[in-house]
């Protein structure tokens, strides 16, 4: 058996080895390092993929996430409503452009952000939503859309771990994420499902002045050399991470769905194993299940998340350590904890599930590359430890 990744870069490179390595000497060969041609025909393509107007790429996800609320004009002590269990990116951003973060709950099937939270936490200082498609799924965009056009509120969708999920409306019409909210942001970090070999990260939007100004936001405020007309930031993709994405993006839809048959392999093993809390899947077209649907591809599995229940979670990562098998625990302490943005404002009744989830949840090995016999290994060791 081939020795088990958390993520096999090196397996998944060796598939496209001939286009990436070409693309890269064409690069180099032409010394257009930054904003090449390259990385205009990745933007174009990826517009097609994802059916949006506009997308700019940039450095990386993070700033993806800032440009963007730059781009919307958000002022200091604005209000921004984000989920408690995600990465810190999502809030770090917030703070750092001194608005006002308000983490909320999440669905505890989802791991999504809970819409009803949403609701009980908007006041007059709310301007905008940032729903965070975590792990491959789609957020309730449509319960999120009707919340911001009922209080007038700014959707940012963080689509970092979900690009190229659907999203599958009530009357059947079907978007990918990132298309739906007034501009989303992305990350090309290396582990994710279209990955370059650095970083890199870009911002979607349908909307033409808005595209306009984070255009300028992220070449430094200028549209015409020295003109600085806004306030900006040095933030571009560079042409070597657009060549090695230009050969990976034909290949996204295949790589997730090769994700999305791991996630069936493993929750086939796991079927019927007490105190084992597999994906749920929730879609307008089966509402909350543990089946994949065939045709929505709503989750595309960025990470496969497991809950553990009433059994020693930790003591589960020892043991898959010791086994070789890697495995990760996203995320072990609620933001609302974290020193950097503990807030009286917080009261620990609002948190009932993230604190419960951050007990609970661990992350299998999911990756293009993984096999039946790695998956066999895998869910076998979980299952003798859980019956241990």
């Amino acid at each position: 058996m081939k020795r088990i990744q958390m993520v096999d870069l090196k397996g998944q490179y060796a598939a496209i080895k001939e286009r990436v390595d070409t693309s890269i000497q064409e690069v180099i060969d032409a010394a257009a390092f930054i904003n090449g041609p390259e990385v205009h025909q990745f933007q174009k393509e990826l517009e097609d993929y994802l059916n949006v107007k506009h997308v700019i790429p940039c450095a990386n996800g993070t700033d993806a996430l800032q440009i963007a609320m730059m781009g919307l004009g958000l002022q200091p002590g604005d209000e921004v409503i984000t989920a408690d269990f995600t990465f810190a990116a999502t809030v770090e951003v917030i703070a750092l452009l001194q608005l006002t973060p308000v983490l909320v709950d999440v669905d505890p099937s989802t791991f999504n952000i809970d819409t009803e939270a949403i609701k009980k936490a908007i006041t007059p200082k709310t301007k905008a939503i940032v729903p965070v498609h975590l792990f491959g799924q789609a957020a309730d965009m449509e319960t999120i859309l009707a919340i911001a056009k009922e209080h007038q509120l700014y959707i940012i969708e963080d689509n970092a771990q979900g690009i190229g999920a659907n999203y599958r409306f009530a009357d059947g019409n079907t978007i990918k994420t990132g298309g739906m909210g007034h501009v989303a942001s992305t990350s090309f970090f290396p582990s994710k499902n279209l990955g370059c070999y650095g970083d890199g990260g870009a911002i979607f939007t349908n909307d033409d002045d808005l595209a306009h100004t984070m255009r300028g936001i992220v070449n430094h405020g200028m549209y015409q050399r020295y003109h600085h007309d806004v306030v900006g930031v040095n933030s571009r993709l560079d042409s070597i991470q657009a060549a090695v994405l230009r050969a990976k993006l034909p290949k996204l839809d295949s790589y997730n769905d090769a994700r999305r048959n791991a996630a069936r392999e493993y929750n086939k093993a796991f079927a019927g194993i007490t105190n084992i809390i597999t994906p749920k899947i929730k879609c307008t077209t089966n509402q909350e299940s543990t089946a994949l649907c065939d045709n929505c591809n709503c989750h595309v599995f960025h990470q496969y998340t497991l809950r553990i229940l009433n059994t020693d979670r930790d003591a589960l990562v020892a043991h898959l350590q010791e086994k070789e098998i890697p495995c990760g625990v996203y995320y072990p302490i609620p933001l609302h904890l974290q020193k950097a943005y503990q807030d009286e404002r917080y009261d620990e009744a609002d948190f009932p599930v993230t604190n419960q989830l951050v007990k609970e949840v661990i992350s299998l090995p999911m990756h293009t590359e993984l096999d039946q016999e790695q998956i066999a290994f895998i869910t076998n060791t979980v299952i003798t430890f859980m019956n241990s």
